[in-house]
Formats: structure tokens, C-alpha cells, sequence
């Protein structure tokens, strides 16, 4: 193993897009924002970069000129864009006066999505490749190292080099009824499960969307069907369209759609224009945008983005959305009845709702736990944080028993 080499790469384009993305498809489980473009595409437009809080640092593994491992690294002078919260870690070494950041992640930014974040060929390319992001870590006199929404594979190399384990709650749907109170639920499919039709163990799907809320329980069912009549009695209809049928006022439009919902809740939006332009021109098939419109004029939007592997489940993730006008259910319409519509009749397998939000599961999203995996430089706020997340691993267990028994779907 001596002749492998870690290289840090200050920019996505210093690595081949072929070599990464090639690296990326050989993942149980990918994901479109792991893609090349995705993250070149956060670097270039200026929405993930130093200016913004996220200094890139990838590193990548080799051995002579084979890419063996790589993932996305950033140095961090703050917390945000991460959905997994640690600013009590960070206020508790400020009152201890130690300087919490700069910390590393190892993180898609501003994207709760899980997935593979430790790209390797093998396990041990993956374990080699953790050790050098320690390495790194104390190299470069960083705080604490986070990856952040990861693989099963990437979690089983984190906890192996010492990492701590945190979980927290995501709400997924997929196109079956699942059963809720099992000891374990995933948000993945298993990776031995045979597929029929993008389904595993020959499960099948909804037939449409009255099959959908047939299998709700009457309360559920009758509350989405008045939310979606105020919608329709407001005169409000949908359209919706893929990849490069996109045009550019769409995107045009979704994106003042999109910063206003940001600035009316007083921030800037994570994402540029040109984020998107070039999500338009690199990766359009990744995207799905649906059009709210009154009197012929579009007043709402949502985008969703899509799985990219060829021969794999098809994928749908509730991602950015936003109105120039007020319609009362227009969200629940615009982020989930439209989208869940559309994933039964394309056949997607899950669609994934983002984090946090127990609203989610009146829609028949369902929670399933996210991990992530944590080491800290400092050995007593080491072992300060791995109590404390004894502690909230009892407490996420014990909410998940308690949403297992809020089941929307009908009693067996």
C-alpha cells in the first residue's frame, strides 16, 4: 500500500470529470449531486467557494496515474449549509476559548441529500482514504472532521477509523406502501435486492395516484384531497417539464421564485443564476420543474432533481421551491402532490423529501434515519460529544418509535 499517493486539489476541474464520475457510478449508492458537474458547477458559480465559507480542499488517492478514491473536502469558517447542526459543539468551545473553526466537511453543500461521499474502488482505498483526510485534518490544525449524510460503505470506514456516529430523521416516500415498526427502516433499497421494473423483490407500484391515497388512512386521504381542491378552486393549474425542455424562462422564472423565498425570510439564496445556467447546460437531465400558473400567467415553481445512474431505481429529490404569490396549500401542491403524481406515473422508486419536517409524514413520506460520522481534534470535547451523542442516539430512537405509531397508511 506504500505506493499510494493523497494529492489536495484546491478546485473540482483539477481532477478528470471522467475518471470521478466513473469513480461515482461504481458506488452502491450515488447520487446526482455527487456528479462532477454538480460540484464543479458549485465551485465555478461562485455559490460554494471561499468568499461563501467553503474553501475547497478535494482529495483524491492515487496510485501512479489511476484515481483510486476521492471525495469533496472543504475547510469551514462557519456552519451553515449542513443540515446536520453542530452549534452547540462550536459555542462550547468558544466558552472554553478554543477556536471551534475553521473545521473540515466532507459534505455536498447545502444539499441534506444522503449518499456516497467517499468515492473509492475497493475498501481499502476507501479506508486509506479516510486516514488521509485525518491526516489532513491534523496537517492542517483543524478542529474536527464531519462527513456529513454518507453511504453505508462510507460510515462502516468512518466508525472503523474511530469516527463517532450521529443519526438524525429524513422523510422519504416510495412507490409502495412500506411497514412501519420494523427494528430497522433504510432510506436505500438493499444492495443485494433483485429489481422488477426499478423495484426490489418484485414489489410493485402504485397504478396512480387514487391508488396512492387509497392506501391512506381515511383522515390522510380526505385532508390531501381538500388541500388540493383549495389549490384548484383558487384556479390554479400545473405543468411540468424535464431536462432540456426546460426553457431558459423557466429557469428564468423559478429562480425569482427561488431568491424571493430566500429573501423574504431575510437571506440571501445559497445557489447563483449561474449555478443553475449551468446545471441547464452540464446536467439537464437531472432536473424536473414544475410551473404553477393563474389566468395564464406562472405565479409558483418547483424544482426537482432526478437520478442519473442508467439501469438503476429511478430517484426524485424535493429540492427548491418558491412563489410570487400567496395561495393557501400551494406548497403541499407545488413540493409533494406534484411531484408524488408524477413519480407513479414514471415509475420513480422513492422520492426524497428533504430534511427535517414531520409534516411530511401526512403525505405519506415516511422517516428513515440519516448518519453522519464526526472526529474531533481536542480529546475532552472528544469525549464530551461522544456522551452527548449517546444521549440523542437514545432520543432519535425513541422518536422514530414514536412516529412509527403515526403511520398515515390504513391499519393491516
Amino acid at each position: 500500500m506504500n505506493d499510494y499517493v493523497i494529492r489536495v486539489l484546491s478546485s473540482p476541474s483539477d481532477v478528470s470529470p471522467q475518471a470521478w464520475n466513473a469513480l461515482l457510478a461504481a458506488q452502491a449508492e450515488p447520487s446526482p449531486f455527487m456528479r462532477h458537474e454538480y460540484l464543479a458547477a458549485l465551485h465555478d458559480s461562485g455559490s460554494a467557494t471561499p468568499d461563501s465559507g467553503w474553501t475547497a480542499q478535494f482529495v483524491t488517492l492515487w496510485q501512479g496515474d489511476v484515481l483510486h478514491a476521492a471525495c469533496p473536502f472543504y475547510i469551514k469558517d462557519h456552519s451553515y449549509g449542513e443540515y446536520v447542526f453542530d452549534w452547540a459543539w462550536a459555542n462550547a468551545y468558544e466558552q472554553h476559548g478554543l477556536a471551534y473553526y475553521p473545521k473540515a466537511v466532507v459534505a455536498v453543500p447545502f444539499t441534506p441529500v444522503p449518499g456516497a461521499r467517499l468515492l473509492a474502488r475497493d475498501a481499502p482505498s476507501r479506508t486509506l482514504l479516510v486516514q488521509g483526510l485525518i491526516a489532513l485534518c491534523k496537517q492542517e490544525k483543524l478542529s474536527s472532521l464531519h462527513l456529513l449524510f454518507g453511504a453505508d460503505a462510507d460510515i462502516a470506514a468512518c466508525a472503523e477509523a474511530g469516527l463517532m456516529l450521529r443519526n438524525t430523521v429524513q422523510f422519504h416516500w416510495t412507490n409502495v406502501a412500506p411497514t412501519l415498526g420494523s427494528d430497522e427502516v433504510s432510506s436505500l433499497p438493499p444492495d443485494e435486492a433483485p429489481f422488477v421494473l426499478g423495484r426490489p423483490g418484485g414489489e410493485t407500484s402504485y397504478a396512480d395516484f387514487d391508488a396512492f391515497l387509497a392506501s391512506l388512512s381515511h383522515d390522510k386521504r380526505k385532508k390531501i384531497r381538500q388541500e388540493r381542491r383549495k389549490v384548484a378552486d383558487a384556479g390554479v393549474s400545473f405543468r411540468w417539464s424535464r431536462g432540456t425542455d426546460i426553457a431558459k424562462a423557466d429557469w428564468d422564472f423559478f429562480y425569482r421564485c427561488y431568491e424571493r423565498t430566500y429573501r423574504e425570510h431575510g437571506n440571501p439564496p445559497y445557489l447563483t443564476r449561474d449555478f443553475f445556467r449551468r446545471m441547464a447546460d452540464t446536467m439537464p437531465e437531472a432536473w424536473l420543474l414544475f410551473v404553477a400558473e393563474r389566468d395564464g400567467k406562472p405565479m409558483a415553481a418547483s424544482l426537482i432533481a432526478l437520478s442519473t445512474q442508467p439501469d438503476a431505481p429511478l430517484v426524485a429529490y424535493g429540492r427548491y421551491w418558491g412563489a410570487l404569490e400567496r395561495v393557501d396549500c400551494l406548497h403541499f401542491e407545488a413540493c409533494y402532490y406534484q411531484p408524488l403524481a408524477w413519480c407513479i406515473a414514471h415509475g420513480a422508486y422513492r422520492f426524497e423529501g428533504g430534511a427535517q419536517g414531520e409534516h411530511k409524514m401526512a403525505r405519506a413520506l415516511m422517516p428513515v434515519k440519516t448518519t453522519s460520522a464526526h472526529w474531533l481534534a481536542h480529546p475532552s470535547f472528544a469525549d464530551a460529544v461522544e456522551r452527548f451523542l449517546e444521549r440523542e442516539g437514545a432520543g432519535i430512537e425513541n422518536y422514530m418509535d414514536h412516529l412509527g405509531e403515526r403511520s398515515p397508511f390504513k391499519a393491516a
